[in-house]
């Protein structure tokens, strides 16, 4: 059996540290070293730790997740680092800094399974060719833009900003905060093959969001629920109770 690597946990949120622990429980050869709420702490406990592999958010006070990879690379090596994040916007940047993989919050357990096992291979010196082409093509997917037709015109839109798409009498929409307008896709099972795999789940026969833009869960009858999307006065849309177990399993309700 493989050895067990530590895994250190820093992030300033106390209820991501929660979820990321329970997560880790469940996956078999890995277990938690410790945990960091900031920067600073981070830098100590892995200079002083040595953990195999490190979670590591990236807007955190005191040091950035950057800046802690910039402190600990002034004195010695650096062990493989995933980032754990709710902002897209960094990806580029952090595999610039060799990061072994980029997640989005919130954590799938498949996807950090995924991750640490890149985060094996890279401690190991085993990493294959293929897991970097893996990795590329997602960042790729994070900066990926789809054209929405607006009246006479087409705006190119980043799939990132996308809050979620609907079809209504046989026509797809697609709705940010700044635009709605149509897509040239026949059907959401199309449009959804295009689109980032784990970032846009199906809620509804007629819905398809974007589960990082997720911004509340509202009670609805029957026990069910809708969800609102974006901002604290962003849209609501239904979730299905087909679809309910599925997306309170994604985001560990």
């Amino acid at each position: 059996m493989s050895e067990t690597l530590k895994v250190l946990i820093v992030d300033d949120e106390r209820p991501a540290r929660r979820d990321l622990t329970r997560i880790l429980g469940k996956i078999e050869g890995f277990e938690k070293a410790g945990e960091a709420g900031d920067g600073l702490k981070a830098v100590e406990m892995i200079r002083a730790g040595a953990p195999d592999v490190v979670l590591l958010d990236i807007q955190m006070p005191g040091l950035d997740g950057f800046q802690v990879l910039g402190k600990l690379g002034e004195t010695g090596d650096i062990p493989p680092v995933i980032f754990v994040t709710a902002y897209d916007r960094y990806a580029i940047r952090a595999f610039d800094v060799h990061a072994v993989d980029y997640i989005l919050k919130p954590v799938d357990e498949d996807r950090l399974r995924e991750a640490l096992g890149r985060a094996r291979d890279r401690a190991q010196g085993t990493a294959p060719r293929q897991e970097l082409d893996e990795l590329l093509r997602s960042v790729g997917a994070l900066t990926q833009r789809v054209p929405v037709r607006r009246g006479s015109g087409v705006v190119m839109v980043d799939v990132q900003e996308i809050l979620y798409a609907c079809v209504s009498d046989g026509e797809v929409s697609i709705v940010t905060h700044e635009l709605e307008g149509t897509s040239s896709r026949r059907s959401l099972d199309e449009l959804q093959s295009e689109l980032p795999a784990g970032m846009f789940m199906r809620v509804h026969r007629a819905y398809l969001a974007n589960v990082y833009k997720i911004r509340e869960i509202i009670p609805w009858e029957n026990n069910s629920f809708r969800i609102r999307m974006g901002s604290d006065d962003g849209p609501v849309i239904p979730v299905s109770r087909a679809n309910a177990r599925e997306l309170k399993r994604r985001l560990h309700l």
